[in-house]
């Protein structure tokens, strides 16, 4: 039989090589993250073009801080509120913090003369009103809002106040104060769910009854009070120490509004390190975290007038609750590691906020510069 002939084989003709673009990491977030980082540049610009001029400095000062502090700190007091009511509708929620909060700068702004800081202010090195501005005191808050949209949990009272601080004195009261609120709290969070975790892990089972969400809300709305008397002095440190009418109207409008807006958007990026830890989505674990924190803030609001993070108190309490449910369920090795991890990830967070904030404050005043070089070089 004679053999098929086989046709020339259909050959593909070569195509160029086509280059493909390997994106880094910080590729995809200056990508993701375009509108927003053009927002702090333009910010940045700003508060150089105005810090010279008082007047306007301390209300753009003030709304920056106003809207970092409140959304840096969100996750201490409304952050386990918002993951535990993501069934409610987002303006109830709104209306009832902001609510509490009105009639809690209201009370301190009549009952101590025009100051809304429940006299945090009055410490020394923090008690005259700015009467100029330099370029970082603008920046810090803008710093700050760069910090939380990373989920960097930094403390807006190092960040905030220090800068303003006249004397090294002052920022060492405010970071031992931090730091005893950042033991007690870990410590008393430890003993709690080392002793209590059978019975909490009773109460969670199931579908919670309707008192347990009542509860939560008077509980989160007496956290939201206390910690508001704590922590209204980072954001009223740009403005008079005396609030006049309109300058109160004005101060507590910015703010209230802030609130919606931070509620609309479920607390933002800086809600994850809340979503993150274990069970805090559940009404009834969010009531018992709420209680232990607002005792704790009560405790140490009670103790002086000194400014205070409670940034390290609300980080210690978590950290402490971690730590004491692994004990208690003996879990393994695997996840003690990755508690440790979460511990060592919040602690770092805060010592960055710490770390930059004391920059901040040297770079800025004179005074503080003389007393460390006096220090150093007696």
């Amino acid at each position: 039989m004679a053999k098929n002939k086989k046709g020339p084989k259909h050959v593909v003709p070569a195509q160029p090589h086509k280059f493909t673009k390997r994106y880094s990491l910080v590729d995809v977030v200056l990508q993701k993250e375009k509108k927003f980082l053009y927002f702090i540049a333009f910010s940045l610009i700003l508060a150089g073009v105005i810090y010279p001029y008082p007047a306007i400095a301390m209300w753009i000062g003030f709304a920056f801080a106003g809207y970092s502090a409140i959304a840096n700190d969100s996750i201490q007091t409304i952050g386990t509120f918002i993951g535990s009511n993501e069934d409610k509708k987002w303006y109830w929620q709104w209306l009832f913090m902001g609510s509490i909060f009105i009639f809690t700068v209201t009370y301190s702004w009549i009952v101590f003369n025009g100051d809304v800081s429940y006299q945090r202010l009055s410490t020394p090195g923090l008690d005259q009103t700015p009467t100029s501005f330099v370029y970082l005191q603008l920046a810090s808050p803008i710093i700050l809002l760069l910090l939380t949209r990373f989920r960097i949990p930094v403390s807006t009272t190092f960040m905030l106040l220090s800068v303003f601080t006249a004397t090294a004195a002052t920022i060492i009261s405010m970071i031992t104060k931090s730091f005893a609120g950042y033991v007690v709290a870990f410590i008393s969070a430890l003993i709690i769910y080392l002793l209590l975790t059978k019975l909490i892990k009773r109460l969670v089972k199931g579908k919670a009854h309707i008192l347990w969400t009542i509860a939560q809300w008077v509980i989160s709305g007496f956290l939201w009070y206390i910690w508001l008397a704590q922590d209204l002095a980072n954001i009223a440190v740009y403005l008079p120490r005396k609030l006049e009418v309109f300058e109160f109207i004005a101060f507590t409008a910015f703010i209230f509004l802030g609130l919606g807006i931070l509620f609309y958007k479920k607390g933002d990026k800086i809600q994850n390190i809340i979503n993150e830890k274990s069970e805090v989505r559940d009404v009834r674990s969010a009531t018992i975290i709420d209680l232990v924190y607002a005792l704790i803030l009560y405790y140490f609001k009670e103790v002086n007038n000194i400014p205070m993070s409670t940034t390290w108190v609300f980080v210690g309490l978590l950290a402490g609750r971690e730590l004491g449910m692994r004990i208690h369920a003996h879990d393994k090795s695997g996840k003690f590691a990755k508690t440790f991890r979460l511990i060592g990830k919040d602690i770092l967070s805060v010592t960055i906020g710490l770390i930059i904030s004391v920059i901040l404050a040297v770079a800025i005043n004179r005074e503080i510069q003389d007393e460390i070089a006096g220090y150093l070089f007696k």
